[in-house]
């Protein structure tokens, strides 16, 4: 399951972030991936869907786009087979070269792929923002390196009944450490040789691409998911790709800045676009989501500020709002009676209200 493996990841990238601040799938919308779907968006433009790795791991979305002259790629994936398999998609269609790879974000679910990329294509330009282009150099070679020790620490975690933060195990996160473990080598041994490529080209606000005969804006619209959400616009085509700034059909919460959030989707709805492409899911066709995501973490910000306006301490009002908060109704809404969905819902609101609370608490 995906949710395992990015629970555990993203209760990392919540430490790190915070501290340093076309045609429907045959089935149902997930946040486990089972299989790789390609979507056509247009002419000359795709959306790749890849499954989850063999230990859980989610491997974020791509999006390929074709232009006269050269094309442009979005987020290049987890493991190298993957990649590769990417690379010959691309090749089949089209023998001009890559020549852009725009970095959403800095998870490396999103970005491992990067040197098999330009091995292949000679003279690519890597772009990311800036804080993204500082965490692909100086955090991703470390957790990559740290990533085999995970199954011996999920073992312990196993063995002691406690997740990571000392919290006690459910059983959901016992069959995800479980399955963690067991698909821990095929990973391993794909990641053996994996390097992070790391941005040629890192940008402030706002770039615009020439693919000839076809533009694409890559832009900062502010802190989401991480300090760097990039997301590329085509303004022709009213196609958005987004990152991790949303992830359907349960986002992911699991650290960030959850108050800065709510601007920045705010200012994603403004932009005029018609098809949106999250940083796992499935593609989406209106702002409908968008609208319910920002309702959900403004509800949480709102009671993270009202615990912390009558006095209470950080750990008293987490405490208080995962015991005592009336979620169900957000659970039923993203979730609905899927029970992987459910799952993971649960824990990416643990991990909203833990960094709702941080960022609330250090305004």
């Amino acid at each position: 399951m995906a949710l395992m493996m990015c629970r555990l990841f993203r209760k990392n990238i919540l430490m790190a972030g915070l501290l340093m601040l076309g045609q429907l799938l045959l089935f149902a919308d997930s946040t486990n991936t089972k299989e790789r779907s390609v979507t056509k968006l247009g002419d000359g433009i795709y959306e790749i869907r890849h499954p989850e790795a063999p230990d859980g791991f989610p491997q974020g979305n791509t999006l390929v786009v074709i232009g006269e002259k050269s094309v442009l790629v979005v987020d290049s994936c987890l493991l190298p087979s993957s990649t590769r398999q990417d690379i010959e998609q691309i090749r089949k269609w089209t023998d001009k070269p890559v020549a852009y790879l725009v970095n959403t974000h800095w998870h490396f679910d999103h970005t491992l792929g990067n040197a098999t990329y330009a091995a292949a294509f000679p003279g690519l330009q890597i772009i990311a923002h800036k804080h993204t282009a500082k965490m692909l150099a100086e955090w991703n070679p470390g957790a990559i390196a740290r990533y085999p020790g995970r199954v011996d620490r999920l073992r312990k975690s196993l063995e002691s009944g406690q997740k990571p933060d000392g919290s006690p195990m459910t059983e959901a996160d016992r069959r995800d450490f479980q399955h963690a473990i067991d698909g821990n080598s095929a990973v391993v041994t794909e990641m053996k040789n994996a390097v992070q490529a790391t941005a040629t080209i890192a940008f402030d606000h706002e770039l615009v691409l020439d693919l000839g005969n076809r533009i694409a804006e890559v832009r900062f619209l502010g802190r989401a998911n991480t300090a760097g959400d990039t997301v590329i616009y085509l303004p022709k085509e009213k196609i958005i790709a987004v990152g991790d700034m949303l992830d359907h059909p349960v986002p992911y919460l699991f650290g960030g800045f959850p108050v800065d959030l709510i601007n920045t989707l705010k200012t994603l709805s403004e932009i005029d676009a018609q098809t949106i492409i999250p940083g796992h899911g499935d593609v989406l066709h209106d702002k409908t989501y968008i609208a319910q995501v920002i309702e959900f973490v403004q509800t949480v910000n709102q009671e993270a500020e009202k615990e912390l306006d009558q006095g209470k301490q950080q750990d008293e009002v987490i405490a208080n709002m995962l015991k005592s908060f009336d979620v169900q109704s957000w659970r039923d809404k993203f979730a609905g009676s899927n029970q992987e969905d459910i799952d993971f819902f649960n824990s990416s609101y643990e991990g909203l209200v833990k960094a709702s609370v941080y960022q609330v608490k250090m305004r």
